[in-house]
């Protein structure tokens, strides 16, 4: 039922989208500017992001326009970033400056990385002081790093403030702050010593002091773990926002929720992209370049087209094999398909349990041997069905050689597939190299030309012996 309604929402959210931007782009072709920034008032900053991405590149500038300054910040940090970079270039210094200015650091900073050197170190040289040592604070870390996504726009406290007084300064730091149902406790050298939810502090009486009732056991993370490591842990503990330490565990930033759903969804579509041996580099990848894609595709098609050579070259010189039996050539695409879907699943599971952390306590040698079960046992299963269809083929003539061959090969072919597929990602992964794109060729290949070995192997070691 909650799914119905979801997929509803859903569906009812894209077509509120599609309209906008439909009417949108039909009044600023009309040049009705008044009727398109009417039109914006009720829409939500999000959903006006996507309509604007949804326009043609010509009149996205003037739409953006349209709206009031504060709208437009809100509405900028969720532009894509290729349409960001775009605007900035159709816009004049100050239009620019009154945007950037206004973001939130860590949004600014991940715009930063994406725009041209020449053009970030301009907008930041004329940012206030404040946001520009905000900003080269975070471009000080390295990418994908908690320091980056972090941002410095917390509430911090000292232990001897009372209830009413923590209050006041909610009151007079909150439009300074990203988020304030969280509050940290610093001593005097910033070192985070406890954290106090918004809920307990208006549970507290007036004059209670923040130290009689806040949480001393924090869980923090470091400017220099990994960003997915940071996301993980807000998923774990169901943190709206998680505390930065530096070195010295000095407060320095704290990471939000929001931030760590961006985090995910990209991830993930890095992984995806990956799976199917294209590298994405984090762009949208249908706003990529043709030639680029092409690029970014070609590397891996050429290893595979390479492979496919090898295979060919073993298929040729079997000749003699062929030609007593040339039925054999037949099953070829069924071994070798049926043995990468198979290597495929298995290195799907291994990475994505990698990312999840769900195999870390099995480790890689009880993965192996659990997914070279597996595969022996679907093996077997898909070798009996696939000797019996091979038995009552016409072509076979109810030759044993051949019947046996498949059916020995497939499952033969179904371990080292699943081996395979689950072991590379471990492999790859210990060499620093991500597992999700290196994975799918090399099972490609070590199916296609070790399975191809296998079973002509198995097959005249079958005729040699008389069967």
């Amino acid at each position: 039922m909650s799914e119905n309604l979801n997929a509803t929402h859903n569906n009812s959210r894209h077509e509120l989208r599609d309209l906008v931007r439909s009417q949108l782009q039909l009044l600023l072709e009309q040049n009705n500017l008044e009727g398109a920034k009417a039109l914006l008032i009720p829409v939500q900053p999000v959903d006006i992001a996507e309509a604007i991405e949804g326009l043609p590149e010509s009149i996205q500038a003037i739409a953006f326009r349209l709206l009031n300054k504060t709208e437009a910040i809100d509405v900028y940090e969720h532009l894509d970033y290729s349409v960001q970079q775009a605007l900035i270039e159709e816009f004049k210094r100050q239009e620019v400056l009154d945007i950037v200015d206004k973001m939130s650091p860590d949004d600014r900073a991940r715009l930063f990385d994406e725009l041209p050197a020449s053009v970030v170190s301009r907008i930041i040289a004329q940012l206030s002081p404040e946001e520009r040592q905000s900003t080269n604070l975070l471009l000080g870390y390295e990418e994908d790093t908690a320091g980056r996504i972090m941002t410095p726009e917390y509430i911090s406290l000292k232990e001897t403030l009372t209830v009413a007084q923590t209050i006041e300064k909610i009151r007079s730091q909150a439009k300074a702050s990203e988020l304030i149902y969280y509050l940290y406790v610093t001593d005097a050298s910033r070192h985070l010593t406890g954290i106090v939810s918004l809920r307990d502090l208006v549970l507290q009486s007036p004059d209670t002091t923040l130290a009689e009732f806040m949480t001393r056991d924090v869980i923090y993370v470091k400017t220099d773990m990994d960003q997915e490591e940071v996301a993980r842990l807000i998923q774990r503990y169901d943190f709206l926002a998680v505390p930065v330490v530096d070195r010295e565990l000095r407060l320095v930033g704290i990471v939000t929720v929001d931030d760590v759903i961006d985090i995910i969804e990209r991830e993930a579509t890095e992984d995806i992209y990956a799976l199917g041996a294209v590298s994405s580099d984090g762009d949208n990848y249908f706003q990529t370049n043709l030639f680029t894609v092409a690029r970014r595709r070609v590397t891996w098609l050429l290893i595979l087209l390479i492979t496919n050579s090898v295979t060919g070259s073993i298929i040729g010189n079997q000749g003699d094999l062929l030609a007593r039996f040339t039925v054999l050539a037949a099953f070829i695409p069924l071994l070798t398909g049926t043995g990468g879907n198979i290597g495929t699943q298995s290195s799907t599971v291994v990475i994505r349990g990698l990312n999840t952390d769900e195999i870390s306590d099995l480790g890689p040698g009880k993965v192996v041997l659990r997914e070279g079960f597996a595969g022996l046992l679907l093996g077997i299963i898909l070798g009996c069905l696939a000797m019996v269809w091979a038995y009552f083929l016409p072509q076979t003539e109810k030759n044993i050689v051949v019947v046996t061959s498949v059916g020995v090969s497939l499952i033969a072919i179904s371990v080292l597939a699943s081996v395979s597929g689950s072991a590379l990602p471990f492999f790859f992964r210990s060499l620093g190299l991500d597992p999700a794109l290196m994975s799918a060729p090399f099972i490609s290949t070590a199916v296609d030309v070790i399975g191809v070995l296998i079973y002509f192997n198995i097959a005249r070691a079958m005729i040699t012996a008389g069967i």
